[in-house]
C-alpha cells in the first residue's frame, strides 16, 4: 500500500476548472458542442495477429480517405462533402458535419504497414494492421528431461 500525499489545492483547482467550462459552455459559446467535429467515432482493438481499427465516416467514399502509418502512429484523414445546395436560412435543424478532419492514434504495438488492409463499407472503413513478427505471442514447447 502506497501513501498519497494530500494537496489541499488539487481539489479547487478542478472545481475552477469545471466552472470556467460550465461558463463557457453555456454563455460564450452554448452551441459549441454541435459544432466541434473531432473526426469519426473509432473502436480499435488487438487480436493475436493484427491490430484492428473501425471508424464510422458515412457520407465519404473510399477516394476522399486517406490512412498512413508512421513509426507507432495512425493518421487518418478525410473529406466529408457537402451534396445538397440547401439555403442556410431554409435550414429548420443541421446537425451533420462537413469537412476535412483527420484523427491519430498511437498503436499498442508495432505492425506491418506494407500488409495492412482496409475495406470500406456501409460508411465504416475497417482498417487491419497486421503485428510485426517480433511481438507475436510464442509458443515455447516444454521437454522433459529423461
Amino acid at each position: 500500500m502506497s501513501l498519497i500525499r494530500w494537496e489541499p489545492f488539487r481539489d479547487l483547482i478542478s472545481l475552477r476548472e469545471a466552472m470556467d467550462q460550465l461558463f463557457e459552455e453555456s454563455f460564450v459559446r452554448p452551441w459549441g458542442t454541435l459544432t466541434r467535429w473531432e473526426g469519426p467515432a473509432v473502436d480499435m482493438y488487438e487480436t493475436d495477429n493484427a491490430v484492428v481499427v473501425k471508424a464510422a465516416i458515412p457520407g465519404v467514399g473510399p477516394k476522399d480517405v486517406e490512412i498512413s502509418v508512421t513509426g507507432d502512429t495512425l493518421t487518418i484523414r478525410g473529406e466529408v462533402k457537402k451534396e445538397e445546395k440547401v439555403k442556410e436560412e431554409n435550414y429548420i435543424r443541421r446537425e451533420r458535419y462537413y469537412g476535412s478532419f483527420c484523427r491519430s492514434f498511437l498503436l499498442p504495438t508495432k505492425v506491418v504497414a506494407d500488409d495492412a488492409e482496409a475495406v470500406f463499407e456501409h460508411g465504416v472503413l475497417t482498417l487491419t494492421l497486421p503485428k510485426a513478427e517480433e511481438v507475436k505471442p510464442k509458443t515455447i514447447k516444454v521437454k522433459a528431461k529423461k
